[in-house]
């Protein structure tokens, strides 16, 4: 492995592709994009057990199929990225709790964000959904979750971050799946080399496809001969993305899901992917919509607790499985699903989540990051979700006055701060 000029180049990339989020300012376009410093962790690092690793591939790699020429080309710059094994571990829709994880992904700014999307490119998404009869706003919603409408494409060569996550092991069989695929993209000439970049686990373009959903379901819309997720231009990207939920089963008319309303005292054992009932069923257990209105039928439906029977609670429909196809997270569905609902103009989650477990509620979280944000303890924004900023913030705070340091929020800390 060898730090070439390349890398460098693919380095100061990140000044292109990097995330807005919800900092982003006003006056820049959808996509624009954000300047910011490559992270160390996802540069290569020297390892010689993965040098060893990637010499064995090599052989299966040949005996699948791939040149040997290739091989060089895709190896040539590439290396072992901490970073991505680290990722890995710490992905934000399996580790947050929904309140958060909405609080990230369907934040004002991310709703406003998707809402211009809709608007700029509203005549390719309704001319997408005639096509594929998935809703132009779930297409915008997957594509706001994927690469906030394509400011965060990513900008990590794909055979790095494949080949890191095949040698680390833990899904090694998957990920070297992924690192044959990304292989054969290059063998077609579907992409050039420098261009075959995306997110820590490879995942690529404007709705994100990992190297073997391109190749079952990427499309070329316009008929260009190209199948280009990777360009500025969002055509195939989107296109390929409703294509995608579309032969995984997407039903046209029926939603994803909905917020509804429990009755007093129900019992929450009743909840859960696995226990689909008709609406009729649901009706007659009490639950209403969030409005207190009556459930419409859109087919059997599974009813989701997140936060238990105490906090907000949803109907899924059969679409709400499809998205799952994408991200197989209950709270990534849901985030897809509330999102484009958000995008077309719906309201936010009415009920509310329960205190967390320092029983603050995300009010009080707001309050916490604002009022230490005051005292000049950058909490790095105040959206009522507790991440490294706001712990090192908070413990910043409490070693300036001679407290504890935990970096941990509570009902006394905000009480302190007054």
């Amino acid at each position: 492995m060898r730090i070439t000029r390349r890398w460098m180049a693919l380095a100061g990339m990140a000044a292109l592709v990097s995330g807005c989020g919800s900092g982003m300012g006003g006056g820049m376009g959808i996509g624009a994009p954000v300047r910011s410093a490559p992270d160390p962790d996802l540069m290569p690092q020297p390892n010689p057990a993965y040098d060893a690793w990637v010499a064995s591939f090599r052989n299966r790699a040949q005996q699948q199929g791939i040149s040997a020429s290739v091989l060089s080309a895709a190896f040539r710059d590439t290396g072992f990225l901490p970073g991505v094994v680290e990722r890995d571990r710490n992905q934000t829709e399996f580790s947050r709790s929904l309140e958060d994880y909405l609080a990230i992904v369907a934040s004002p700014d991310k709703v406003a964000s998707g809402r211009a999307a809709l608007s700029q490119y509203g005549a390719l998404l309704n001319e997408i959904e005639g096509r594929y009869g998935v809703p132009a706003r779930v297409t915008a919603a997957v594509w706001g979750m994927e690469s906030n409408y394509g400011a965060r494409r990513g900008d990590i060569p794909v055979i790095s971050a494949t080949s890191t996550l095949a040698f680390d092991g833990r899904r090694g069989v998957f990920f070297e799946k992924q690192l044959i695929a990304a292989l054969r993209i290059l063998q077609n000439g579907d992409v050039p080399s420098e261009r075959l970049v995306g997110s820590w686990a490879g995942a690529m373009g404007h709705t994100q496809f990992i190297p073997t959903t391109y190749q079952a379901y990427a499309v070329d819309f316009r008929g260009d001969g190209r199948r280009d997720i990777w360009s500025d231009d969002p055509t195939d990207g989107l296109a390929s993305a409703a294509a995608y939920l579309s032969d995984s089963g997407w039903r046209q008319g029926v939603p994803w899901g909905q917020e509804v309303r429990l009755p007093a005292g129900f019992d929450g054992g009743r909840a859960g992917r696995g226990n689909r009932r008709s609406v009729a069923e649901w009706s007659a257990l009490g639950l209403r919509t969030a409005s207190g209105g009556p459930l419409q039928d859109h087919g059997p439906a599974a009813l989701l607790l997140p936060a238990g029977p105490s906090g907000p609670a949803f109907l899924a429909f059969r679409n709400f499985d499809v998205i799952l196809r994408y991200n197989n997270s209950e709270n990534y569905g849901i985030g897809v699903g509330h999102l484009s609902d958000r995008i077309a103009g719906g309201a936010p989650v009415s009920a509310r989540f329960p205190p967390d477990r320092y029983g603050l509620t995300i009010d009080d979280r707001q309050r916490l990051q604002q009022r230490l944000t005051a005292r000049g303890f950058d909490t790095g924004g105040t959206d009522g979700v507790i991440g490294p900023k706001s712990e090192a913030a908070i413990r910043a705070y409490q070693s300036s006055t001679g407290n504890a340091v935990t970096g941990q929020p509570s009902r006394d800390l905000l009480a302190q701060l007054g």
